[in-house]
């Protein structure tokens, strides 16, 4: 049996740029996409916090250093500039590569510098 994992997660990046007539994809920092260990051409999933959007398309490198999150062709219409969006890859495991994996996370501030990286998300409480 095979089980899709998380396999990188940039959590709270800022849309920079969103170009209609480019051609289709999402371009990030170089530097981030090496960080984060999603490839050019990957598959990527993209959620848009600000408006709730959730699409998927594929990633290409932007210039390294800079902070370049650029939603691209018609997934323009789902992100702005100043959108705050969470991009996940997924990984296909088998059952004991799944044991011990554990995903690459990337946190980012408001100007998309990297603020921290982990591998885990820490357990949720129930709120009282």
């Amino acid at each position: 049996m095979q089980i899709t994992m998380l396999k990188a997660k940039l959590h709270r990046a800022t849309v920079t740029h969103s170009e209609l007539g480019y051609e289709g994809s999402c371009a990030i920092d170089g530097n981030i996409l090496d960080l984060s260990g999603i490839r050019e051409y990957e598959q990527i999933q993209i959620y848009n916090i600000n408006n709730g959007a959730r699409f998927t398309t594929y990633a290409i490198r932007a210039e390294e250093g800079s902070g370049l999150f650029s939603v691209n062709g018609a997934a323009a219409r789902l992100a702005c500039p100043g959108d705050l969006i969470i991009v996940c890859a997924f990984a296909i495991l088998d059952q004991q590569e799944a044991e011990n994996h554990k995903p690459t996370l990337v946190y980012f501030n408001e100007k998309n510098q990297v603020q921290r990286s982990a591998s885990s998300i820490p357990v949720q409480a129930a709120s009282a």
